[in-house]
């Protein structure tokens, strides 16, 4: 699932977007206020770590551009002001929780999964799929206690597709939720279908029913009605 890091210290963005990479996310990055506002006013994201001090703006008014767009994307507010104030006034704007720098980043990796949890999956961490069950925290797909074999292309495909479940979402949003600004990277969408067939037959052979639909001219659907 898509992530933003709106940090300007590019050393510390970097490590985390390496981190939260390798925890199955796809993060983004912006340094500062103009290129932050503009990424989350046009893309959505399953959460978004701001920072709050930023060259040329307030991480806080972020926050109410968000409000303002009636954007539901989960925030996770890091900054090194450690005043209740600041605190406060970030999740009464808005955030979904706050964290001190300096900060270890597996807890910043259990905060965020928190979140896109609560935001997308009712705070569960089993989410069933037909015969089977995906296990959140462990980032498995079981059937039983035994583990189906996955990519993580093919992990981040079926998370995005029961976030969003029973609705049709376009192949320009699942490569932009999976890829982020690497969409520009490919001249196709041949690597959608691959994914997507390789997805859908890994699950019918573990017993589900055919759950990812074609909706033509628009997209695909993940029906489990």
């Amino acid at each position: 699932m898509k992530l933003l890091v709106i940090e300007d210290e590019k050393e510390l963005s970097d490590s985390i977007c390496v981190y939260l990479n390798s925890e199955q996310f796809a993060c983004e990055a912006a340094y500062d206020y103009p290129t932050a506002l503009e990424k989350v006013v046009i893309n959505e994201y399953a959460c978004i770590i701001l920072d709050i001090t930023l060259p040329r703006g307030s991480g806080l008014d972020i926050l109410k551009e968000l409000k303002t767009f009636n954007k539901s994307d989960g925030v996770l507010i890091i900054s090194a002001k450690n005043s209740l104030d600041d605190r406060i006034t970030g999740l009464n704007t808005g955030a979904d929780d706050y964290l001190t720098k300096p900060f270890h980043l597996a807890e910043l990796g259990a905060r965020v999964a928190a979140i896109v949890r609560r935001k997308s999956f009712d705070g569960n961490t089993r989410v069933s799929v037909g015969p089977l069950t995906l296990d959140l925290s462990d980032r498995v797909l079981k059937s039983g206690e035994q583990p189906i074999a996955l990519t993580k292309k093919e992990y981040e495909l079926l998370l995005y597709f029961l976030s969003n479940k029973n609705r049709v979402v376009t192949k320009e949003a699942i490569v932009e939720h999976l890829w982020g600004d690497d969409i520009d990277m490919s001249d196709s969408y041949d690597f959608i279908y691959s994914h997507i067939k390789n997805l859908r037959k890994k699950l019918m052979n573990a017993g589900c029913n055919d759950y990812i639909k074609a909706v033509y001219g628009m997209g695909y659907k993940f029906s489990l009605d």
